[in-house]
């Protein structure tokens, strides 16, 4: 199935597993919202559940809504050596962290402002993890509707928590906080190593009827 998706930063296991399980198409045209997965990621730290949330520059009031493709980073503090420390602490004890650091460090050395660029970049980097490709076909134009794909962009909302069926994984914190479903692809890879790309392609995705 051809689907339409946002690119996410580092998205989420669900999200993944339809990269994976479909022929995406990015949507490169739509206007960007606040409170979504194209900011944020979320993943277990010590003390439970934790979001990674990026900042981004904001437009005055005057220029009104901006599109997601012309979003840029708010780089005045160094929220990627922030965010590399937290995911270091968190996963440093994993099973295949080690494996996969010097994959995934880069991503956060750069000197990229374009939110969209650089979230797609964190797909292809997990993608090269698992020694597969993803499309990067991007949309042309804006539609409320598409017509020649199904409509997946609901999978970037945040605020609405989805069952998807995940099966639990073993994770670092599992006996202080219980299963945690659904957080970033880094905690499914940094747990399951080289069985990440069997995991997604044998879950269950139901959301056609979204």
């Amino acid at each position: 199935m051809k689907i339409l998706v946002h690119p996410s930063y580092f998205p989420s296991i669900a999200t993944f597993a339809a990269i994976i399980q479909n022929k995406v198409i990015w949507e490169a045209h739509d206007n960007f919202q606040k409170q979504t997965y194209r900011n944020r990621c979320y993943i277990s730290t010590d003390k439970g559940k934790h979001m990674l949330n990026i900042p981004i520059k904001h437009l005055g009031g005057n220029e009104g809504r901006q599109k997601y493709i012309d979003v840029s980073t708010e780089n005045s503090y160094n929220w990627k050596k922030e965010h590399w420390r937290t995911l270091e602490t968190a996963y440093r004890t994993s099973p295949f962290f080690e494996f996969y650091e010097d994959d995934i460090r880069p991503i956060y050395e750069g000197n990229d402002d374009s939110l969209y660029d650089f979230n797609l970049k964190t797909v292809e980097a997990i993608a090269d993890c698992m020694g597969i490709q993803v499309p990067l076909d991007k949309t042309e134009t804006y539609q409320t509707e598409p017509t020649n794909c199904f409509d997946a962009r609901f999978l970037a909302e945040a605020k609405k928590e989805r069952d998807w069926g995940i099966e639990p994984y073993t994770q670092v914190f599992e006996e202080r906080h219980g299963f945690i479903p659904d957080l970033s692809i880094l905690d499914l890879l940094f747990n399951e190593g080289n069985n990440t790309l069997s995991y997604l392609k044998n879950l269950s995705l139901d959301f056609t009827n979204d």
